[in-house]
C-alpha cells in the first residue's frame, strides 16, 4: 500500500482549502460528526477574531469516498471560503510594510516582490483548518486501532494549569475541556487565562501558551530506530513546528532532561502479567519522563507532545517596521487577526500528531483495507504477547 501523507492547498481568501490525502487503506467509516466537530473547534476558543464569525467549515469530499466510507483512492477534502476575496484588490490590497513576527518579509525578499499579500495570503493560519481535517480522518483510522488522541491548553502567558491526564480521568478531562472557554480541563486556570486574554486585548497586545497532545493505548514499537527520518518523535517535532506561529516542541519532560540527572529522568521497566494482553503487553513505567518514545519508538507509555505558541504576529498597535518601497520606517500594516489563537492552535496540534501516529501504525501494520490492517495489528501484538518465540532451527536464542 502507499505511504499514507497529506498535502495541502489554498489561501486566506481564496476560494477553498483542500486537502489531499493518499495511502488511507479502504473500509475506514468517516465520522462526519468527529472531523466537523474538530473544525468547529478549531475556530473557537476566547481570544479569536472577527474571521470566525464569518467562517463556517465543514468538510467536503471531492474523492476517495464512497456512501462516506473511504475506497483507497487518494481522498480529496474540500473546505470552502465564504470570505473569498483574494482577487478583490479593494479589500485585499497590496501589503508594503512587514509585520515583525510574520513571513512577510522574507516572503517578499524571497519571490522578489515589494508586495506581501502573496505570501501572507498562504502562510496565513487559516490553512491549519486543512490540516485539522487530515488528522481527523486519521483518527477515524486510530479510532478502529483502539488508540485515543487528546488535546488541550495547558498555558496562556503566565496563567498555567499543571494538572495531570491519564487514561482514568481521560473522560472527565475531555468533558471540562470541551465546556472551557480556553480549552483547559481545569475552571480556576481557564479564568485566569482569559483574564490574560482580555487585558492583552485592552493594552491592543496578543498572548501565545503551550498546548499538549496525549495518545493513549498505542501499540509498543511503532515508529523506528534504523532510519532518523522515520522516528516517530522526529516526525511528531516535524508535524508540530510546522504548524504556524509554534516556536519549540518537547516530548515528555522535554527540556526539563537538561537539568536533572539520568536517575531521575529514565523511566524503570516493570511487568504486569494480568496485562500480557493490552498493547503495553504488559510492560509499565511508574514515570512517563520519556513521554511514551525511546529511540524514536513508541515504548507502551501514553505519548506526550508538548509545544510553545508564540503571541500573535498582527498587533491592533502595529510594530515598527519598514515600507519596502521607501525602505523608510512605518508602523506595520494591520490584518484583521486573533488576540489569542492557543486555543485554537491545541486542536490543530492534536490533529496533526493523530496523523504522525497513524502514519506510523500503518507504516507498521498497514493493509490496503481496514481488515487486513486490522487483522496484521491484531497478528502483531498476539506474537508479541507470547515472546519468547521459539527461535528458528540453527540460530541463537
Amino acid at each position: 500500500m502507499p505511504y499514507l501523507d497529506y498535502h495541502t492547498a489554498g489561501e486566506s481568501h481564496g476560494p477553498a482549502l483542500i486537502t489531499l490525502i493518499q495511502g488511507m487503506p479502504a473500509g475506514i467509516e468517516l465520522d462526519m460528526d468527529l472531523i466537523n466537530g474538530e473544525l468547529r473547534r478549531r475556530q473557537g476558543g476566547y481570544g479569536r477574531g472577527g474571521r470566525q464569525r464569518i467562517e463556517t467549515d465543514t468538510a467536503e469530499f471531492l474523492a476517495g469516498v464512497r456512501n462516506g466510507v473511504t475506497i483507497g483512492s487518494p481522498i480529496a477534502v474540500r473546505i470552502a471560503n465564504k470570505d473569498s476575496r483574494l482577487d478583490d484588490a479593494h479589500k485585499t490590497p497590496p501589503v508594503h510594510r512587514p509585520r515583525p513576527g510574520h513571513a512577510d518579509l522574507a516572503g517578499s525578499v524571497k519571490w522578489l516582490t515589494t508586495d506581501c499579500r502573496g505570501t501572507l495570503e498562504r502562510a496565513s493560519a487559516r490553512e491549519t483548518a486543512a490540516r485539522t481535517v487530515a488528522g481527523a480522518i486519521a483518527r477515524c483510522l486510530l479510532r478502529e486501532l483502539d488508540i485515543t488522541v487528546f488535546g488541550f491548553v495547558r498555558s496562556v502567558e503566565s496563567a498555567r494549569w499543571d494538572g495531570a491526564v491519564n487514561a482514568a480521568n481521560l473522560d472527565e478531562m475531555r468533558s471540562s475541556r470541551d465546556q472551557s472557554k480556553v480549552y483547559c480541563p481545569d475552571e480556576p486556570a481557564s479564568e485566569a487565562m482569559i483574564a490574560r486574554i482580555r487585558a492583552a486585548k485592552e493594552n491592543k497586545d496578543t498572548v501565545g501558551g503551550l498546548v499538549e497532545a496525549h495518545v493513549f493505548n498505542c501499540p509498543m514499537g511503532i515508529g523506528s530506530s534504523v532510519d532518523w527520518r522515520e522516528k516517530l518523535d522526529a516526525r511528531l517535532a516535524y508535524a508540530v513546528m510546522g504548524v504556524q506561529a509554534f516556536k519549540s516542541v518537547e516530548i515528555g519532560l522535554g527540556k526539563d532532561v537538561a537539568s536533572l540527572t539520568g536517575s531521575k529522568v529514565h523511566d524503570p521497566i516493570e511487568f504486569r502479567a494480568a496485562d500480557r494482553d493490552t498493547p503495553s503487553l504488559g510492560f509499565t513505567r511508574p514515570s512517563n519522563n520519556a513521554g511514551g518514545l525511546e529511540g524514536g519508538m513508541t515504548n507502551g507509555s501514553p505519548v506526550v507532545v508538548r509545544a510553545a505558541m508564540k503571541p500573535i504576529s498582527t498587533l491592533l498597535k502595529g510594530l515598527l517596521s519598514v515600507n519596502l518601497n521607501t525602505k523608510q520606517p512605518e508602523q506595520s500594516d494591520y490584518e484583521r487577526s486573533d488576540v489569542c489563537a492557543v486555543s485554537a492552535a491545541s486542536v490543530v496540534v492534536e490533529n496533526v500528531v493523530a496523523f504522525e501516529i497513524a502514519r506510523a501504525a500503518l507504516s507498521k501494520f498497514g493493509g490496503d483495507s481496514l481488515l487486513e490492517t486490522r487483522q496484521n495489528y491484531d497478528a502483531f501484538l498476539e506474537k508479541a504477547s507470547m515472546l519468547p518465540l521459539e527461535p528458528p532451527a540453527g540460530t541463537i536464542a
